[in-house]
């Protein structure tokens, strides 16, 4: 069994029109989002073995928010370019490309952007979930023991979680 956390990244700010949407940084709600939806997991004792994050600046801040909250070392933090605006079936290989020593991993938090993370939960999970808000958390278990053995329809939500319900 595996431990997956899809994790939308926080309110992102459109201050600026003409900013690379890649650029965006995180906005005020965004950036108390972030480590109060990280703190939530903290006293769930989630202990992430990975985060594997989409470089674009509002992902990896969340991600380096909730890394700093649950105590995981920041240089550990995966950046896959493929992540950013990805298909359900490119955040599948990412899972499931993983490298050998990787596949062991037990927990792994994923941060992702939307329409394809809530796309990618609802395929894995076999849920309805009709849009994961931002920095929502999607729990799940996987019954598989090997990252490499992931597939749609493999596991079953735990709960989804978000700023608003928490």
């Amino acid at each position: 069994m595996k431990k997956l956390y899809l994790v939308r990244h926080a309110k992102s700010s459109w201050d600026s029109v003409e900013m690379d949407d890649f650029d965006r940084p995180l906005n005020e709600r965004g950036e108390k989002d972030a480590p109060h939806m990280a703190k939530l997991l903290k006293h769930r004792n989630v202990v992430p073995d990975r985060m594997i994050t989409s470089p674009a600046n509002r992902a990896l801040s969340t991600c380096i928010a909730f890394a700093k909250a649950l105590e995981f070392d920041k240089k550990k933090i995966k950046k896959e370019t493929t992540l950013y605006h990805a298909s359900p079936e490119i955040i599948l290989e990412v899972l499931k490309s993983l490298p050998e020593y990787e596949t062991d991993d037990e927990v792994i938090l994923l941060f992702g952007h939307n329409p394809g993370i809530t796309e990618f939960a609802n395929s894995l999970l076999g849920v309805a979930i009709d849009n994961i808000p931002t920095c929502g958390i999607v729990a799940a278990t996987l019954n598989i023991d090997s990252w490499k053995e992931i597939s749609f329809g493999c596991g079953q939500m735990d709960s989804l979680d978000y700023p608003k319900n928490s």
